[in-house]
Parts: C-alpha cells; structure tokens; sequence
C-alpha cells in the first residue's frame, strides 16, 4: 500500500490507499514444456459450469440437466458446455498460405462475422450443433461457457429455446460515498515515436496532472488526482529496425529513443504521483496474455521512484477500497473481429456477464498454456472496468443483483485524441480531460 502526501506550492496532494491484486496474471514459476491448450478450456468449463449449476434452481427448477450424450429427441432438458463457433471467414494458416502464392491476394477483412456462422456446443461427452433464433452466432464467440434450454431434434440438432449465462460476479460494497473526491486518470495510447506522436500535448497533460497549469482552482483539480494508470500502448517503435539483425549506432537510438522519451515523461509524474504502467500490443513486452511487467531497466528515471509500478496486463488493483480491472485493449479488439456489438462498451459488458475477460483466447488471442488454472476468470466484480487504446471516449454504468454497479470506460488512443479520463473514487463519476482536437462524451 502506498500513501502520498506531495506539496503544490501551498496546496496539499490527497492521499490514497493501493493494494495490487496482480498476482493472477504473473508467470513465475511455470514453464513451457509443450502443454496444449485443451487444459485451460477445461478449468474454464469447470469453473463456469459449477457458477451455472448454482443457478439452476432459480432459472429451470423442472427441467433436467443433460451431458450432450444424454440427449434424447424431443425431449426437454438443459445442457451446459463449451461454444465453438464456426466461421467461414476466419482466417486460417492454409488461406494465409493460398493468398501469399496467389496473384492477386485477399483482402482481409476487419471483421470475420458472416451470416452463415453456426455455433456447436461441446461437453467431455461430446458436442452437438444448435440451431433456434435465441442463439446469435453474431454475439457468441468459441469459448463462451452457457447453459442452454432446448431438445433434440429429428436430424440429431439441439434446437434452443433459452440461454442462460454466469452473469456479473459477487462485488465488494463501495466505501462510503460521503468521503471527499479523489481521482484517478487514466490513459493509455501515447504511442511515443509514432507519427501521431505530439510531445506537447503529453506535456500539457503532465503539467495538468502535477500542478503546473493552470490557476488556483486547476491547481486544486489537480491535488485531487491520486493515481495515474497507463494502459498500454506507451510506445511505437519502427518495426523495420526489429527484423533481427544487428543495429547499427543510430539504428540503437531509433529503437531505444521513444522509451528514453517515455521514461522523461513518466519521472515527471512518478516525483510526485503514483503511476502504474500496463504493456500493449505495441511495447516491448511478450506478446501472449498475461503480458508480464515492462522491465523496470527500461525506465531509469521513473523506476527510482517508489511511486512507479511497472504492472501486467490484465491489471487488477485497489485504489482506496474501488476495485479497478483493466487491459490494454487486445481482448475487446479481438472480439471485435469475431463478433458483433454497436461499441466497445457492449463488448465490456459482454465480458463480465460471461464471467471472462478474454473468450476469444485461445482461439484466436494469444494467451499462456496455463495448466492450474485460468487467470482470466473474473473471480470478484469491479467497481471500475477500463479498455484502452480505443478509437473512441465511452462510458456507462451497468447494474445488477444486489444493488451491484460497475462503471465502464472506454479510453481513447492519446496520440490520436489528446483524451485522458478521470475517475472520481467517490461516486464512480467520470470525465475527460481533453488536450486534443474537442470530441463529445
């Protein structure tokens, strides 16, 4: 837990509690010896089939619980299992290698729904097509855990008359919300190096956050900021010089400037804020999720501030008793090309009635070979979800059972927006802060 207590001239910095909840999403001790993924679809079953069956006294008391071998036609029943969607423009190692020798290559589309997908749903006995108007295969990806109502038909299908999924997890109560505001910005897609890039509009953003803009009154906006998060995508480096050959000196510069400019940037607000850092796509990071911490070396300015966290993505964490859950972005981009939503907020909401913050991996995410356990099954419900890196600000609230309320964000790429958004840890309200071209919220 970190508590900071930073003077602004006169004006004095509030302070809050942290605790890290990240050890989930850290590989340590594990190690790669040629595992298949089969084992993490298993727990992810075991672990959602058993919060399914917990409901079903509630949803379907009457009807019986089938395995897909059980099935009989005609007769009602529940199963509960594994989706798998079929696609029939997903992309596939032997189309990719169609395309490169063909002359005239496919264009890829950035979505791969057609309305000729179908979903199959898949047991340890066995697995069975569906068919029925309940299901849509625009919604569903391979990986979602149902449950699902229906009978078997003539033709050996499962026709569907009624889905139940996990729905949102227990959630801790909010703390008391007479408290005073305090607030966390979050950010993410400042793309350092890339053409985008605008070094003062980051430094406007950095002078607002740490008291140096603005009169008395910002000067008092700004002591209430309490924790700045960086969700991922902090760096864009010219993927021409990573082609593994050796660099030659001014090659060395071109690779390592943009985190050299990063690093001048994070120590600013590191002297006098905490501020966690996730990975990207982008950053110098592993690919698979989790993606690991950025390696501390790498920010010898900030790191020797004991405000600076360098954190996974996922990253999980509370800030004065809020929970906060968040990624860079890579989960809701990838169910963007496997499936359809009218934003990125209804794909995040998607996510947390499903239980999972990542469906889509394996398949078609990269993710660990976890063989104990699966680290994106959402154990405990957020008070705060946020994706970075999106083409657009977005935010909502969304409510549940037992007066549960989670606020979702949709954080905009920095560099292309200038948007930075702030959360107040009182009453889950937010806001940009807009050092860009004016957008509306």
């Amino acid at each position: 837990m970190t508590a900071m207590d930073v003077e602004t001239g006169a004006i004095q910095r509030k302070q809050s509690l942290y605790q890290s909840l990240d050890e989930i999403f850290e590989i340590q001790k594990e190690m790669y010896k040629g595992q298949q993924y089969s084992q993490i679809y298993y727990i992810r079953l075991h672990l959602i089939r058993t919060l399914i069956y917990s409901l079903l006294p509630n949803w379907k008391p009457h009807l019986p619980v089938c395995t897909v071998l059980g099935l009989e036609e005609g007769k009602e029943c529940i199963i509960v299992g594994t989706l798998y969607k079929h696609m029939k423009l997903k992309p596939t190692i032997l189309s990719e290698y169609s395309q490169e020798r063909s002359a005239t290559p496919l264009v890829s589309p950035d979505n791969f729904v057609h309305t000729d997908d179908t979903l199959v749903l898949e047991d340890e006995s066995g697995r069975v097509n569906l068919k029925g108007n309940v299901l849509s295969p625009s919604v569903y990806v391979t990986g979602n855990v149902v449950a699902l109502h229906g009978k078997e038909t003539g033709g050996g299908d499962f026709f569907v008359e009624d889905i139940l999924e996990a729905g949102l997890p227990p959630q801790l109560d909010l703390p008391n919300k007479l408290g005073e505001d305090k607030y966390v910005v979050l950010v993410s897609g400042l793309n350092v190096g890339s053409s985008s890039f605008n070094p003062l509009q980051l430094q406007l953003l950095v002078d607002h956050i740490t008291g140096h803009l603005g009169d008395k009154k910002e000067q008092h906006s700004a002591a209430q900021i309490v924790q700045v998060t960086v969700a991922g995508n902090s760096v864009q480096i010219q993927h021409g010089l990573l082609n593994g050959q050796n660099l030659a000196s001014k090659d060395q510069s071109k690779l390592y400037g943009p985190v050299k400019e990063l690093d001048i940037f994070l120590t600013q607000i590191a002297a006098g804020i905490p501020v966690d850092i996730m990975p990207g796509y982008n950053d110098p990071a592993n690919f698979a999720l989790p993606q690991q911490p950025l390696n501390k070396c790498l920010f010898p300015g900030s790191s020797a501030y004991n405000t600076f966290r360098s954190c996974p993505n996922p990253h999980l964490f509370d800030v004065d008793n809020v929970r906060f859950l968040g990624t860079s972005g890579q989960n809701i981009d990838d169910l963007n090309k496997y499936s359809e939503a009218k934003d990125s907020l209804e794909f995040m909401e998607r996510t947390l009635r499903w239980r999972h913050l990542a469906p889509t991996a394996p398949n078609t995410l990269g993710c660990y070979p976890f063989t104990d356990r699966d680290p994106f099954f959402i154990e405990s419900c957020p008070h705060v979800y946020f994706v970075g890196n999106q083409d657009k600000f977005g935010t909502q609230i969304i409510k549940g059972f037992c007066s549960k309320v989670v606020r979702l964000i949709s954080i905009p790429k920095f560099s292309e927006t200038g948007v930075a958004v702030m959360v107040n840890l009182r009453n889950l309200e937010c806001h940009t802060l807009n050092f860009g071209v004016q957008i509306s919220s």
